[in-house]
């Protein structure tokens, strides 16, 4: 018998990783710190994945890939990208392996060291800014507006499904301007695709802002950022944005003949979000039943199930219903399952997060009516059968609708604003969420802040209200607040 789902209330890390594997998102690996995308969570992010690269070329970008392998002496150009990555990264040394001599099994060939050993990329801007520097000889080749798909590996210790792994998917754009006001206005575009992707799409409320110089990406002048609020009051990085100057140009000297017959070194940007946002839609909207799941991601819509299974005249509503949906562009499935009782069904796809469920029933039939599910309430309306697709595709938009408001009103639920440090510390301990306070603007506040309550600046808020105050640890002038709270 399956295990059942641990309860939020009692251990919530523990229904996070109860409901990943149970729901069919995800399931363990052989590999330590890894994890096998099952059907579900693979089709998921297939369809994160379909509107973001949608987004991407709507606004000019075009999608390339490059190598898994980078040379090790390329991280070293950039002293500050392979101190950001160095305890991560995963090195290649040889490049082929062979019989013991004893016959017990297979060994490393001594024979086989690299000349050079490979990272296994844990980014790609190294072997990414190495190739510019021969795509871009002049300001006719700017800008450069290049994004790929790919699998990273970072080593980490401690893991998570989906919101930390050794091997994860993501996309990362890369690109390469003339000015430093275009990639700023850049990065600043693509963070807004972000947002905007992550409200109107995943029903995700986020608060857009900048990292501190502590919290940057290793490498960038300025990181943006979106954070959003999971149901434990812990805050969760869902995408971000870097500025990188001219960093990486001139690590790789990579430059351009401007218009004037000047020679410069290339602005540049990187940017990415991750399979990471799975894990964010599964801890923002789901409960102890299972996923919930908005209509615009959800892999399957609509779930008709007949009462009893596979019998006429049901199946005949039932098919009637199913293709008036996909007319209206609606995902449906009709569960021939005759195996399954009604009810264990109904859970299966609850757990599952189907967002519409319609049964149909011998009484249904003969008063020509069918029952509609919705979801994320559970509640439940009969009516007439010929009005089912208009009605559904209807309440599709508004459980959308529906998900993004709950959510906001949680997030403006669990937001607090704090001027003292003992209110700070109170609030983490019993409450959790995001804490609006002054700050002094130093790295050794901040790192206090960190080591004393495990709480981070999240961000700076770009639509902050300049606001005078006091830092709530030092006492000195503070011009705004900014957005605290303990996070994955």
């Amino acid at each position: 018998m399956a295990k059942a789902i641990t309860p939020r209330h009692v251990d919530y890390a523990e229904w996070y990783n109860d409901l990943v594997i149970r729901s069919g998102l995800a399931d363990y690996s052989a590999v330590r710190g890894c994890m096998i995308i099952k059907p579900l969570g693979y089709a998921l992010w297939e369809n994160m994945r379909a509107v973001l690269d949608r987004m991407f070329k709507e606004t000019g970008h075009v999608n390339a890939y490059f190598p898994l392998f980078i040379p090790k002496s390329f991280l070293s150009r950039e002293a500050q990208h392979v101190e950001g990555f160095a305890k991560e990264c995963a090195v290649v040394t040889h490049h082929r392996l062979k019989l013991a001599d004893d016959g017990s099994g297979v060994v490393v060939d001594p024979d086989a060291k690299l000349e050079e050993e490979l990272i296994v990329r844990p980014t790609s801007e190294t072997i990414i800014w190495h190739t510019y520097r021969d795509w871009i000889q002049s300001y006719r080749d700017l800008p450069l507006l290049i994004n790929q798909w790919a699998n990273v590996v970072r080593w980490e210790l401690r893991t998570r499904p989906f919101l930390r792994t050794a091997e994860f998917l993501w996309q990362e754009g890369h690109t390469a301007h003339a000015t430093r006001q275009e990639a700023i206005a850049e990065a600043e575009r693509m963070l807004d695709v972000y947002a905007r992707f992550a409200e109107e799409y995943m029903a995700m409320p986020v608060v857009r802002g900048i990292k501190t110089p502590s919290e940057r990406f290793a490498g960038a002048e300025e990181t943006y950022c979106i954070e959003a609020l999971m149901q434990d009051g812990k805050a969760l990085q869902a995408g971000t944005s870097h500025f990188l100057g001219q960093n990486f140009a001139k690590a790789f000297d990579v430059t351009f003949l401007d218009q004037n017959n000047q020679r410069q070194y290339v602005w540049a940007t990187s940017w990415g979000v991750s399979t990471r946002l799975i894990g964010a839609l599964v801890m923002t909207h789901s409960d102890d039943d299972g996923l919930v799941l908005p209509p615009r991601l959800a892999p399957l819509q609509v779930v008709i199930i007949t009462i009893p299974t596979v019998e006429e005249p049901q199946m005949t509503v039932a098919r009637q219903i199913a293709d008036a949906l996909r007319r209206l562009g609606i995902s449906v499935e009709i569960d021939t399952d005759d195996t399954k009782r009604a009810g264990f069904k109904f859970a299966e796809y609850e757990l599952r997060g189907v967002p519409v469920r319609i049964a149909i029933g011998k009484r249904d039939v003969e008063h020509g009516t069918v029952e509609i599910a919705r979801r994320d309430t559970k509640e439940k309306v009969t009516i007439a059968s010929e009005r089912a697709p208009d009605y559904v595709r209807a309440l599709l938009d508004e459980i959308q609708r529906a998900l993004l408001e709950r959510a906001k009103r949680f997030v403006a639920d669990n937001t607090h604003y704090v001027d003292s440090f003992g209110d700070f510390e109170r609030i983490l301990d019993e409450q959790g969420g995001f804490v609006m306070a002054h700050w002094d603007g130093t790295p050794e506040t901040e790192a206090l802040i960190k080591e004393r309550t495990k709480a981070t600046i999240r961000c700076i808020p770009l639509d902050h209200v300049p606001e005078e105050g006091r830092c709530i640890v030092t006492g000195k002038p503070s011009h705004q607040r900014v957005l605290f709270a303990r996070a994955y």
